[in-house]
């Protein structure tokens, strides 16, 4: 079907395997927490993908995700703690798009990775996580300024608001309420600025074929979800953090 040997190459099944296992780990990450999407499916497909078709297609998957789990939980939606985050991704996210073509993927792996990691140790041994009440709305857009960073570089642009919505003290409800409209936000921006540089027929198809096992995934991660509470949902939150970062350094 493809004449050059570097696209036919992605067809093949190992490649195939990679992709529909990243795209079912990642849906069950999302839909269970409402991120981590990007992280999880990362950890597989950077190894059988490129950066820049692999943060298009992570991207684009995760939006897909986001826009599947966030209807239940409008009602959380509130844009007096929304829009700052939104406000600094929107200046964030052009700097991380260009940094993508400057920025090794491997470095950028490896950062994010150990302070997952850390972070998450930390929130899942400490008996109970600090509760930051300062900085106000600038905090929050700071927050929203680094998600659209880390978003442009490759679609991890929840992480960030996840912890911090984490460190505000909110119920799960409310935190989701922010940081998955935030994902949305980020990832669309992001999605039509890298599909400008690298949209193409494989693009389309590769996003055709993860879709099967990320629906399922999805609706395993909802269920996840609505049999947790605050307390476990903070606990599935650190482990969540703990094994992105890991698999991520690894």
């Amino acid at each position: 079907m493809f004449t050059d040997p570097n696209t036919a190459v992605l067809f093949t099944l190992p490649v195939l395997g990679t992709i529909w296992a990243g795209a079912f780990l990642g849906a069950v990450a999302s839909g269970g927490a409402g991120f981590a999407f990007a992280i999880t499916a990362a950890a597989l497909w950077l190894h059988v993908l490129d950066p820049i078709r692999a943060a298009l297609l992570l991207v684009a998957c995760s939006l897909l995700l986001q826009l599947f789990t966030i209807w239940p939980l409008r009602h959380y939606i509130q844009m007096q703690r929304l829009w700052p985050f939104v406000a600094g991704g929107l200046i964030g996210i052009p700097i991380g798009v260009v940094l993508l073509a400057y920025t090794r993927a491997d470095v950028v792996k490896v950062g994010l990775g150990g302070f997952l990691t850390l972070f998450g140790l930390y929130a899942l041994l400490a008996p109970r996580l600090p509760v930051v009440t300062a900085g106000g709305r600038g905090a929050d857009a700071a927050v929203g300024f680094a998600g659209g960073i880390l978003g442009g570089l490759g679609g991890f642009s929840g992480v960030l608001p996840t912890i911090w919505t984490q460190l505000r003290g909110w119920p799960k409800d409310v935190a989701r309420g922010v940081y998955q409209p935030f994902i949305i936000f980020a990832q669309f921006v992001t999605l039509v600025m890298i599909g400008f540089i690298t949209f193409d027929t494989v693009a389309a198809l590769l996003f055709i074929i993860a879709l099967p096992p990320m629906v399922l995934g999805a609706w395993v991660g909802w269920m996840i979800y609505g049999r947790l509470d605050d307390r476990r949902f903070r606990q599935m939150l650190a482990v969540l953090l703990v094994a992105s970062g890991l698999t991520l350094v690894v």
